[in-house]
């Protein structure tokens, strides 16, 4: 087995390992963030409730209570970017598996002897070359969302 497919082998183990850590704590943050929207909306609740509930009460706690409630708006509104961005990186490392499983087998047909190769081959070949390009395509329509999205925010 010469050195080279080992190497290979190594680092492409390597690289899927990295998607899969990176996955989960992608996970791990999408949770996170839902249990924080939770207890935004719950804070959320018992602000609009005081605000309604409490005509008598001076006009300086309205405004913090106001004030509170609109800090909770825009904590809300940068969850849900960073949820965004998330779910962006979510279709990204599947983009990247998908190619790298592609990948795998276009290298598998392309490994083989020209003179060796069926019709069937070539034409396997060719369908995954497109796959492939497609999902490249894919993947650069995600970064230029992500571009787009980053300059939009600046």
């Amino acid at each position: 087995y010469p050195t080279w497919k080992r190497t290979l082998t190594r680092r492409a183990r390597e690289a899927q390992m990295k998607r899969f850590c990176k996955a989960q704590a992608i996970q791990r943050r999408l949770e996170e963030i839902e249990v924080t929207f939770r207890e935004l909306e719950q804070q959320g609740i018992k602000l609009e409730k005081l605000l309604r509930d409490e005509d008598g009460s001076p006009a300086d706690q309205k405004t913090q209570w106001m004030n509170q409630l609109l800090y909770l708006v825009q904590k809300k509104n940068s969850l849900m970017s960073e949820e965004s961005d998330l779910m962006i990186a979510v279709q990204e490392l599947k983009l990247e598996e998908q190619q790298w499983q592609l990948d795998q087998k276009l290298r598998c047909y392309m490994n083989r002897e020209e003179s060796l190769k069926t019709p069937e081959d070539r034409a396997a070949e060719q369908e995954i070359l497109v796959q492939l390009l497609e999902v490249v395509n894919k993947r650069n329509v995600l970064i230029h969302i992500q571009e787009e999205k980053r300059l939009s925010e600046l």
